[in-house]
């Protein structure tokens, strides 16, 4: 088992529980360039700008992380030319980094519905090739933060509509799109009213599921495997019914036979070392950052929190591609998209 930080950060513990091991991909480390604060010449392609590291929610949501951040690597494609400009989405990836048939496909997919698609590496220039070993290397804030900065940037762009941008993710890059709904984080980075305008997530780790007292309220789809014994569906459900009550249209599809992981083209297969919070009972309060045991109301300090990971945590589960799964949320993603944007298909 992984060795659980000594020291309590909120978001890589949380993050710890969702990594994909057996998946893991190595990412290149990216030549730095020249970081750009604006993209209202039009580029695509390539494109690097400035983040920040935060090491925790506290920490983002006060904007108390260093200022010197990263310079952080994106991809921009644009769809063909339309009349008028285009809704974006900013793809994150999960804790294996940008895997083959994943990143890549879902912004091609995204591109044919004339959705520009903006596809993060928030490892590479960190000098990281993953974190699935070890989650605690990066805080899953690092990850979120590229996202809203990365909002930021495309708003600038002459072809993208600042008020259609949206995110997508995967296992932890579906805790981005989830988290980055929640308004103290949004503020961490972001000055005024700008957000995202929808929200998608893939199979993401809601055992430990992030709250405060105030939401975006945007549209989020959640798209689970039914059979998930890694990031199960049930506590997602939870946290789906959670953004519901407080105003944010939720959209949950559930896919029988689907296990984490089940838009890759790679088949299922079952992994002893991987780390599961399923037992977990635990929520992080993002405008305190502090950490409540569900079961018994006990708030957590460290070392406390460290303690109870270890004892709730578990390991193997099942990892890998449905076919079936993956056109029925092609359709989904598809169709929610068009109605949260508007187009015409």
């Amino acid at each position: 088992m992984a060795a659980v930080p000594s020291r309590w950060n909120v978001s890589g513990i949380a993050a710890m529980l969702v990594a994909a091991a057996a998946l893991a991909a190595v990412t290149p480390a990216a030549g730095q360039g020249e970081p750009v604060s604006s993209v209202a010449d039009g580029r695509s392609g390539r494109i690097v700008f400035r983040s920040v590291t935060p090491s925790g929610p506290a920490q983002l949501g006060r904007r108390s992380y260093p200022r010197e951040g990263p310079a952080v690597v994106g991809h921009l494609a644009l769809p063909p030319a339309p009349a008028g400009r285009v809704p974006a989405m900013v793809i994150a990836h999960g804790s294996g980094g940008i895997l083959p048939g994943r990143e890549d496909a879902w912004a091609r997919r995204l591109n044919a519905l004339g959705i520009a698609t903006f596809v993060i590496d928030s490892f590479g220039p960190r000098g990281l090739e993953s974190t699935a070993l070890d989650q605690s290397r990066l805080s899953t804030m690092a990850n979120l933060a590229d996202a809203l900065f990365a909002l930021r940037l495309l708003a600038t762009h002459p072809r993208i509509d600042p008020a259609r941008i949206g995110v997508m993710g995967f296992s932890r890059g579906g805790q981005v799109a989830l988290y980055s709904a929640l308004e103290p984080l949004r503020r961490g980075v972001v000055d005024d009213e700008l957000r995202f305008a929808t929200h998608v997530a893939l199979y993401p780790s809601c055992s430990i599921p992030y709250r405060a007292r105030q939401v975006t309220g945007a549209p989020i789809l959640m798209l689970l495997g039914a059979e998930d014994d890694y990031t199960p569906p049930d506590a997602c459900r939870a946290y789906a019914d959670w953004f519901r009550e407080r105003g944010a249209p939720v959209h949950l599809s559930e896919y029988a036979g689907a296990h984490h992981n089940f838009d890759l083209p790679d088949p299922p297969r079952f992994v002893r070392g991987l780390q599961s919070a399923r037992a977990c009972a635990a929520e992080v309060d993002v405008d305190t950052g502090t950490m409540r045991r569900l079961d018994t109301g006990e708030t957590l300090r460290a070392p406390a929190v460290a303690d109870y990971l270890r004892r709730c945590a578990l390991r193997g589960a099942t990892v890998g591609g449905n076919a079936a799964a993956l056109a029925r949320a092609e359709r989904d993603v598809a169709d929610f998209l068009s109605a949260t944007f508007g187009l015409r298909r």
